[in-house]
């Protein structure tokens, strides 16, 4: 019996797509979740300090107000969930999603050096997340290649 299962190494070649189908819909699902919440008044509350400290969102709030400030960035992190979503039709709108939310994580991780007090615990979560949007990318413009 140990020897039937240590010969058999089809879980092996099953575990790298199935982690790539975690990432990447893992992805998917936080940036929808997150972006869908952008649309209530707590979470924009919670957002302020670090859009209002931002050399690069900081604009938003005087040109949208708070509430429209958390919208458009909800509005963006749905239309870039939903791109990644598109990997097994159009696998290059994936990737371009991917990036996407590469550059939202990194936009995210700035947070870290541009706010007082910034929560440094949650935000450290985005430094694997942006590796996990790159893994995505390159995954999805090398299956556009083929």
């Amino acid at each position: 019996m140990l020897d039937a299962i240590s010969t058999d190494r089809s879980w092996e070649r099953r575990l790298a797509p199935t982690g790539l189908f975690v990432l990447r819909y893992g992805l998917v699902f936080l940036l929808v979740a997150i972006g869908i919440m952008k649309f209530f008044e707590f979470e924009a509350i919670a957002i302020r300090p670090l859009v209002e400290h931002s050399p690069l969102m900081s604009w938003m709030i005087d040109a949208f107000g708070l509430r429209g400030a958390s919208a458009l960035i909800g509005v963006s992190e749905l239309i870039v969930g939903g791109m990644m979503l598109t990997r097994r039709w159009f696998p290059r709108v994936s990737g371009y999603g991917s990036l996407a939310a590469a550059g939202t994580f990194l936009v995210t991780l700035s947070f870290l050096v541009t706010t007082p007090n910034a929560p440094t615990g949650f935000l450290m979560k985005d430094l694997i997340l942006l590796g996990a949007a790159l893994y995505t990318a390159g995954e999805a413009f090398a299956a556009a290649r083929r």
